[in-house]
């Protein structure tokens, strides 16, 4: 604990202490998440005219792109993208900066209630009913209640109604593809309710023929109730209750689910199909031949576990609650926030059996008040998770409670706001101390600075601290489910130090931003699936890096209003990644990418056109092919690096009259799909077969289309 006890005395956290003297002072929000309107060139977001760099989209803008859930309003952004991490189960997660998915912290109105377990499927299934915007902040420590977001923060903001609203969504698209939005809302005299209900389906997808998908299907039920209350003994009043219900399989094909688990023999697929496939429609070759000496190197190792083998099934089952209170108090005022959650996964991988049960709760109260020229801002969290599961490996032996914890932190924190020369420096300053019960003390402070140059242009400046408590669901395998025991070899919570950098700029026509960011990762979460125990049992060790991981990287964005109806974006970002230890960063990333778009509007049509390019990504370097080489299904090496590649999405639709409007839209227009090149799936040298060779799209050309209703 020393380390942290060192970082909390250096001139990092003392500079806070600076802020609390000065001159000028405008006004903030309470808390950095709910932040103030901002810049805008035509319909494309700059950033928000707030103290730390934040991206937001609007509720316009994710009609825009056609997105129907929280990843694919996300995807395709600089700096942001959305990494499948299973080409069965499609384990998604929202990246920023290309850190881990599970550095990102996910809020609600500012209240922070997932975590590992309930954002690995979680994310697909947040619904965009009464979104006002999304809000994203990159960088360790930009969400001063969550200290964890060590990547950075995505908040949804949810819209307070003034009028009586309905509104009815019908999409219909490829490959069985459904979606029913309804979103209704009545307002009344110091207050608003609405609800939304979201029912969206999905066929599994198998692009080369060998009858196990690379994307699968899905059933998704989502309802939920909002409510705002304007004064309730001189509180204003937020909240929300969410409802999730989502069934979703991967592997075989259909959606026949306790078929799939009943049939565990023989070999319903076809491995002499795709992309570098077996001589043999009954298994693939084993380079060196298997452990146990039973195929000789270059034989076919049979496969006879029939469609539950190579299926992964996950049912999901959450409410949330969300809520807060604002209270004027004094000159300031006093916020009250509460989270509650309740998450259970009943999951079938592959022969192995897991449930798990999970409960959060987070508590807050806060207060911001000026203090002459400076306005601080303090407040205390408690934030409660523990996970409590049930399982049993594919050969029947029970598992109970392999990854069970239970977390509790109690936290406090301050933060102080001054402006400097009438305005034209503003800097903050705070830090957040948590006492973990496994962990210990912690502190996290971060330094922010605003420069506002002219009217036009402004940079910001930020350095901080975060840390985040592991835990060994899905830091970065389920297939660890397969043990018959976690050893926990974690002693220090994982701590990320970021700087950063964003230079911006907002004209009439033109804007720009460009940012640089310093990322580096110490005592990273690490699991090996591959140890056995003194008795010859397979058991997972769950374990630190010994040597930080460090990610740079830059983005510029450029926005160009090129007439009245007619605006274009350029995009582009470049990374770098320092790691040394096989595994760390466990999935591939490209250094490179860049981004078009083009967007008009006028009279009753709005189109898009969004292309997006992915540079070569080092699959040698990512995927550790030097201790563990992968192999084709036909014994061939996997590619060293993947190829570079665009993908093209448009939309379009139409406003028939003020009720009714159609649109029809087309991703992937090209039809890229990285079993083209590349199956997803490997084999190790012995045979043992694995299905996370994932760089390319999963799913090929989707065409879609359908009517929205206002009211």
């Amino acid at each position: 604990m020393s380390a942290y006890k060192e970082f909390a005395l250096s001139p990092l956290t003392l500079a806070i202490l600076v802020t609390l003297s000065g001159p000028a002072l405008a006004d903030k929000q309470l808390s950095e998440i709910t932040v103030s309107s901002g810049k805008t060139v035509g319909t494309r977001p700059v950033l928000r005219d707030e103290i730390i760099a934040t991206e937001s989209l609007g509720a316009r803008e994710l009609e825009k792109t056609g997105a129907t859930m929280l990843t694919e309003a996300l995807d395709k952004r600089p700096g942001i993208s959305v990494q499948t991490e299973c080409s069965i189960c499609n384990v998604r997660n929202v990246v920023l900066n290309n850190l881990p998915g599970r550095y990102t912290t996910l809020l609600i109105d500012g209240i922070p209630i997932f975590s590992s377990v309930s954002t690995a499927y979680g994310l697909d299934s947040v619904s965009l009913g009464g979104v006002e915007r999304i809000d994203i902040s990159r960088g360790a420590g930009t969400s001063l209640i969550a200290p964890e977001a060590l990547a950075g923060s995505v908040d949804m903001v949810t819209r307070r109604p003034t009028t009586d609203e309905f509104k009815a969504v019908q999409q219909f698209g490829a490959f069985g593809q459904a979606n029913t939005e309804l979103f209704a809302a009545r307002a009344f005299s110091g207050g608003a309710l609405t609800a939304n209900f979201n029912y969206n389906t999905h066929d599994t997808v198998d692009a080369d023929g060998n009858k196990v998908s690379e994307y699968s299907g899905y059933e998704r039920k989502l309802g939920g109730i909002g409510f705002f209350f304007d004064d309730v003994g001189g509180f204003k009043i937020r909240g929300r209750l969410d409802l999730v219900d989502e069934k979703r399989m991967g592997g075989a094909m259909g959606d026949n689910y306790g078929k799939v688990k009943r049939d565990e023999s023989g070999n319903p697929f076809r491995w002499n199909k795709g992309k570098n496939a077996s001589p043999s429609p009954d298994g693939w070759v084993a380079v060196a031949g298997t452990e146990d000496g039973t195929v000789a190197p270059g034989g076919i190792v049979p496969y006879s576990g029939g469609q539950g083998g190579m299926s992964e099934i996950i049912f999901t089952d959450r409410q949330q609650f969300v809520s807060s209170a604002t209270h004027a108090l004094g000159a300031g005022k006093l916020r009250l926030a509460l989270g509650l959650a309740k998450h259970k996964q009943d999951s079938y991988y592959e022969h192995s059996l897991y449930k798990a049960e999970q409960t959060q709760y987070y508590l807050e109260a806060s207060t911001q008040q000026p203090l002459g020229a400076t306005l601080v801002t303090g407040g205390l969290t408690y934030r409660y998770e523990d996970l409590k599961s049930k399982g049993a490996m594919a050969d029947g032996t029970p598992n109970d409670g392999i990854d069970n914890y239970e977390y509790k932190t109690p936290g406090v924190f301050l933060q102080a706001y001054h402006a400097f020369l009438d305005g034209k420096v503003e800097i903050n300053g705070s830090v957040h101390y948590d006492d973990h019960n496994i962990f210990g003390g912690i502190t996290s402070p971060r330094f922010n600075v605003l420069w506002n140059h002219n009217h036009a242009l402004n940079s910001r400046f930020a350095v901080g601290r975060g840390f985040r408590a592991p835990t060994s669901f899905f830091e970065q395998d389920h297939g660890i489910l397969d043990t018959s025991r976690i050893v926990r070899e974690i002693k220090e919570a994982e701590i990320s130090d970021n700087a950063s950098y964003a230079l911006s700029y907002a004209g009439d026509r033109l804007a720009w931003v460009g940012s640089l960011n310093y990322n580096r990762i110490k005592n990273m979460a690490l699991l090996d699936s591959g140890a056995t125990d003194a008795a010859g049992r397979p058991i997972t060790i769950f374990t630190s890096a010994d040597k930080p991981v460090t990610v740079v990287g830059g983005d510029l964005t450029l926005t160009y209003k090129l007439t009245p109806a007619l605006e274009t974006t350029l995009a582009a970002e470049h990374f770098k990644y320092r790691f040394t230890e096989p595994g760390t960063l466990a999935f591939a990333r490209p250094e490179t990418r860049a981004y078009l778009r083009l967007d008009y509007e006028s009279g009753p049509w709005t189109g898009m056109l969004r292309g997006t390019w992915t540079g070569p990504m080092d699959l040698k370097k990512f995927y550790d092919y030097a201790n563990t080489p992968r192999y084709n299904f036909d014994g061939t090496r996997k590619l060293d690096k993947s190829p570079a590649y665009w993908t093209l999405d448009l939309r379009g639709e139409y406003r028939i009259n003020k009720q009714w409007t159609a649109f029809l839209g087309i991703d992937n227009l090209t039809d890229f799909k990285q079993s083209d090149k590349e199956s997803m799936l490997w084999v190790d040298r012995h045979g043992n077969f694995d299905v996370t060779q994932i760089w390319g799209p999963n799913r090929g050309r989707f065409v879609y289309g359908g009517l929205k209703l206002s009211l």
